[in-house]
């Protein structure tokens, strides 16, 4: 069990600052027109996990006519950037046999696994990349301009607005059920580590 950020030493115990964000996005661009994107962060949440899910349409047509399989289980493919680094891909597949039956199937690579080292953490990564005067993996400056272009506008109405309704939620939680509400909305939900 961990204490809430409210209850930290130094932190007053009414506090608004924020500490979780939940967003619907959408790219103003035709190769992603219609494609919603996801993005929560918080702190105290149920896990340490940074994960890039990307979950596939389903056919717009059963694709097994005049068979038991009435739905498909979306595929999903997972980018695991932390804690556990890696890559898998679940989606499901004809069991073997004269009997049209559908098995999930998980395929997974963890760097962990197959090199049988701990990644570096990105700080590591970074502080040595500085050292040696690599910038490949740093943002260049109109990069870092345009997120904050497109972040200000948000955190400006934030301060500028007492929350009528604080979204509190509890300490090792997946956040507030606002959060879930928003997936609800699309007839979604969060996928929980």
């Amino acid at each position: 069990v961990v204490p809430a950020f409210r209850a930290e030493e130094h932190v007053p115990p009414k506090s608004n600052t924020p500490t979780y964000a939940a967003l619907k996005l959408h790219l103003d661009n035709w190769r992603w027109s219609g494609v919603p994107f996801y993005l929560r962060t918080g702190k105290r949440l149920a896990t340490r996990l940074t994960e890039i899910a990307i979950r596939f349409k389903s056919p717009p047509h059963l694709l097994f006519r005049d068979t038991p399989i009435e739905r498909l289980n979306p595929n999903w493919l997972v980018l695991s950037l932390q804690s556990t680094e890696g890559i898998s891909l679940s989606f499901d597949a004809k069991v073997p046999g004269a009997v049209m039956r559908l098995g999930n199937v998980e395929m997974n690579f963890c760097y962990r696994d197959h090199f049988g080292s701990e990644p570096q953490t990105g700080y590591e990564r970074l502080l040595y990349d500085c050292l040696l005067g690599d910038a490949t993996l740093f943002q260049r400056a109109d990069v870092v301009e345009a997120s904050w272009r497109a972040v200000m506008p948000i955190l400006d109405a934030w301060e500028g607005a007492s929350p009528h309704d604080f979204p509190n939620y509890a300490a090792g939680s997946w956040g507030p059920g606002a959060a879930d509400e928003l997936m609800a909305r699309d007839g979604r939900r969060w996928r929980n580590g």
